[in-house]
This record gives structure tokens, sequence and C-alpha cells, in this order.
């Protein structure tokens, strides 16, 4: 199983410095991926510039952008954006889309909120009939540049109940999902459930499983600082839920970080992506030093 690690764009104090560090330090790492995704009405960085300058600063891990909430976009704009993205990190794109659960994100994007699962579909089909050289309308130019990945980057589906994973099947190369509270039979449960997805939809390959999970390792505080960092991330939805989740959240050492990993390769997870609550580089240090002791890197 691959390991890979987010920006934490999520994490308050997020400066110029935070992207030059942990690209850096990621792309150095025993890691897989680099990603960040997106919010609107948040205060991160902006998914694709942030992601973009993780290319630019990247040479060997794939970029992941992870996730973008595709209905917020219109198709050929993100169509363009994420072909050149694709060139500037010479194909190493993967791109998770899906629909978001925060209306408060359309609002601010000016985007309907309405039949937001239909629209991903179109979306999807049509950002990769402008990766196949269509254009998009007749008598238009085609809109570059081309992918250097055939037919555009690898998509996976942020999917979870059965209907959204019965649409991903139909065009999605595999799953990017998370697991707040680092559930092993949660995890477990959300891999049969998308390998059912494929099966009913008559596919013979099977999906591609990507999860995560928020961890702090590495501060005079792990446990405090993600909890307040879960808290702050799910506070849109109510103080209720915030804190009850805030509470679940377990990653706070390297005996829980192993024992999630452990759990989520055995329940067949490709890619496991570890997300930050903190913009310390202290702990892409700590992060670091327990990836390379668990899988013998050098």
């Amino acid at each position: 199983m691959e390991i890979g690690v987010a920006l934490p764009t999520m994490a308050r104090e997020y400066h110029r410095r935070t992207t030059i560090t942990w690209s850096q330090g990621i792309d150095a790492g025993p890691f897989s991926s680099i990603s960040c995704g997106e919010r609107i009405s948040f205060h991160n960085q902006e998914m694709l510039v942030t992601n973009a300058a993780a290319a630019a600063l990247t040479e060997r891990v794939r970029v992941f952008v992870n996730v973008a909430v595709g209905p917020l976009h219109a198709p050929g704009v993100l169509a363009k954006q994420l072909a050149t993205l694709d060139v500037l990190c010479d194909g190493r794109l993967t791109v998770g889309l899906g629909v978001g659960g925060r209306e408060h994100d359309y609002i601010s994007a000016g985007s309907p909120f309405a039949r937001r699962h239909q629209r991903l579909d179109d979306l999807v089909a049509e950002m990769r009939r402008l990766w196949a050289g269509h254009p998009a309308f007749d008598g238009a130019d085609p809109i570059g540049p081309t992918p250097v990945q055939h037919g555009g980057p690898e998509l996976l589906a942020a999917a979870m109940g059965p209907k959204s994973l019965a649409r991903a099947a139909q065009w999605a190369a595999g799953i990017s999902g998370f697991s707040i509270d680092a559930d092993g039979p949660g995890i477990a449960a959300a891999v049969a459930a998308a390998n059912q997805a494929w099966t009913d939809a008559g596919r013979t390959e099977a999906p591609r499983h990507v999860t995560g999970c928020f961890a702090v390792l590495g501060t005079d505080d792990d446990r405090g600082v993600l909890q307040s960092f879960t808290y702050d991330y799910l506070a849109i939805f109510g103080d209720r839920f915030a804190r009850a989740m805030a509470d679940s959240a377990a990653v706070w050492n390297v005996d829980r970080v192993n024992q999630v990993l452990d759990e989520a390769e055995a329940a067949g997870v490709d890619e496991f992506i570890l997300v930050p609550g903190t913009t310390d580089p202290a702990c892409l240090s700590a992060m670091t030093a327990a990836v390379r002791e668990r899988t013998g890197a050098s």
C-alpha cells in the first residue's frame, strides 16, 4: 500500500513557506503523493493554485487534486486547468472529483446546489471529450493544452452511498474516500461497497481504493492539536457534530498511525493519505520518520 501526505492547507497559519517546506519534504520522503482539496467558504488556500505550486516544487510524487467539487466549475475551464496542471507536473496528476456537502461553498461560488450529482456526471463526460481534442462547440478551436496522460488524468470519485457509488462506477477509475475516526472496519466496508458497485456495473477491472484520515504527530500536544483542527474543519455542520467528530479523531501517535495503516492495507486500500492537522514542519518530520520505519525506506 502506498502512503501519501496532504499539504496542510486546511490548518491555520498556512503561508508561502509552508507550501515550499512541505512540498519539498514530501517529495524527498517515502511518500507516493502530495495533495490538497477544495473549500470556498473557509480560510484555506485555493486548491488548483496550490496544487500547481506543489507540481512545480516536486519531481517524483504524484500530484493529487483531492477532492475538487466538480459542480462548482465550468467544464471547459476546469478541463483547461487540469490539463495545464498535468503538463506542469509532466503527467503525475490524479484528480478526485465529488459533489461536496457544504451548500455554503456553492453559494459562495455562485453555483446552484440542485442536480449536483448529474452535473458531476456531465462534467466528467465533457472534460473527457475536450481532452480528446473535440472543440467545446462547432466552429471553436479545441481547448488546450493536450494532457500529458492520454485521455486526461486518472479520475477518482469521492462517493460513499450506494447511489453515488453506482454513478461513480460508470466513469471513475476508483474511489477517494476518507475516515475521520480512522475506523478499520468502516474502511473495509467502504472498500467492499466500491468493489460491489464495480461488479454491479459490469466493470471487469477492480476500482482503485484511496482513503485517508486527519493526523497530527510531532507537536507539543498532538491530541489537542488534532481535536482542535477537526472541530475547526467541521464547525460548519454545527457544534454538536463537530465536537463529536473531534473527540473521535484518534490518529495522534505513531502506534495509532501504524494501526490504521495496517487495517487499511488489510482491507485492500491501494493508497492511504495522511492529512495533517497542523502546518508545523515537525509534523512532517514525524510522519516521515514513522513511514520510513514502517516501510524500511532509506
